[in-house]
């Protein structure tokens, strides 16, 4: 029968949802902490501060204001206090006896205030570093009506978020990118450090424009294979040596992550672009440097290694001819006939004839872009006043045809 009150006055306790303020104020009379005096001092700070408080946020004017600057104040003397003596009444207490209601109050404030000023998004791009202003207030007015667990579990999402983007920021400066190049690229912080860790596992001492990442990833997967990625030995992505002890956990975080990518990341089978910036799972989550004219520089050394192979680096009227005629007939690419290739083309294209087409597509997606239009112009031309006499079967249509590859294209004599 004696243990029943007990456990009342601990259900009590558990449920006790009075403001820590109040509870620690109460604590602070029972055991002779707060004193007569002290307490007829709150009792003449509280009203001011109150009208401070209503002032601030609206007006002290009006009764709906005055009426939540008093909940503001006991709140935000009530999260100052349990925050800064981790919930300890006595602590709590001696601090009232101490210190103004008005001070309580304040650094209630200014710890929102700062959990304010924090960064809400790992993206570069939506950061200010202002801090606290007063286009915040509304959004300080809702907080200061906040229970200190709602202030806890954003602050502990914001610590990570500042910890993502210090080690972001970090990392990028350690590969030559400073913090205002990463706002203006408008990156999200993990993605820079998955890259930045890649970066380590290549050996590069940058991070990379969309072409060498291609190059990056090209140059992994002929070291690594899938199949060694699976089996967790042959692949280690070491960190910096000397980043900071601060930014080592999340950086870690992170690593895990990129080891769970990188069966995907070099998968042979799977083209890069279509991987990084097509795959919902991996759009945006991985870095490159904006560099349009890198991109276009690639695009043409790309083109040009094609064409080049297919002209065989000949750029004269009569290979070009020889070449698209070849791949109109659907032959082999080649910018030279001889006697009985000639003959033999001319038999394909009497049977089948020629596909115009063919050669525009290789001009357009490989030719210098600066002669494009001439080599379409030199192959309509020739196409047109070329396919009758190729495909004729009137009796001397061959040695017609033979003439006119010898003047036109390139025979060999």
């Amino acid at each position: 029968m004696q243990s029943q009150p007990q456990a009342t006055a601990q259900t009590v306790a558990v449920f006790d949802h009075r403001p820590f303020f109040e509870k620690a104020l109460q604590h602070g009379i029972q055991h002779g902490i707060i004193a007569a005096e002290r307490l007829d001092g709150m009792r003449q700070e509280a009203p001011k501060g109150m009208v401070q408080i209503a002032r601030y946020f609206g007006t002290e004017f009006l009764r709906p204001d005055l009426e939540l600057a008093k909940d503001r104040i006991v709140n935000l003397i009530s999260l100052y206090l349990e925050e800064s003596n981790d919930g300890d009444l006595g602590r709590s207490a001696q601090a009232l006896c101490e210190h103004s209601l008005l001070s309580r109050s304040k650094g209630g404030s200014d710890m929102l205030k700062a959990l304010i000023a924090m960064p809400q998004s790992s993206h570069f791009g939506m950061q200010d570093g202002a801090g606290f202003r007063d286009e915040h207030i509304p959004l300080l007015a809702k907080w200061s009506l906040r229970s200190l667990a709602d202030y806890r579990a954003e602050k502990t999402r914001r610590d990570q978020t500042a910890l993502l983007i210090g080690a972001a920021t970090w990392l990028a400066g350690h590969l030559g990118l400073d913090e205002e190049e990463l706002a203006d690229a408008g990156v999200d912080a993990e993605a820079v450090i998955r890259t930045a860790l890649l970066a380590q596992l290549g050996h590069r001492r940058s991070l990379p424009d969309w072409p060498t990442l291609e190059k990056w990833l090209a140059a992994l997967r002929k070291k690594f294979t899938p199949s060694s990625i699976a089996e967790g030995k042959t692949v280690t992505i070491p960190l910096p040596k000397d980043l900071p002890t601060e930014w080592l956990r999340v950086v870690e975080s992170t690593r895990v992550s990129l080891m769970a990518d990188l069966p995907r990341l070099l998968d042979p089978a799977l083209p890069v672009r279509r991987l990084l910036t097509q795959t919902p799972a991996f759009v945006g989550r991985y870095f490159w440097r904006e560099d349009a004219l890198a991109e276009v520089e690639h695009f043409e050394r790309q083109n040009s290694a094609v064409w080049d192979k297919a002209t065989g680096g000949h750029d004269d009227e009569s290979s070009l001819l020889t070449l698209f005629l070849r791949i109109a007939a659907g032959s082999s690419h080649a910018s030279l006939l001889t006697n009985s290739s000639a003959n033999s083309l001319i038999r394909k294209i009497r049977k089948s004839g020629i596909d115009r087409e063919l050669p525009r597509q290789l001009i357009r997606e490989h030719a210098p872009h600066a002669l494009q239009d001439d080599y379409l112009q030199l192959w309509n031309d020739f196409a047109e006043e070329a396919e009758p006499t190729l495909r004729s079967d009137l009796p001397q249509a061959t040695q017609d045809a033979l003439a006119l590859l010898r003047r036109e294209c390139n025979l060999a004599a």
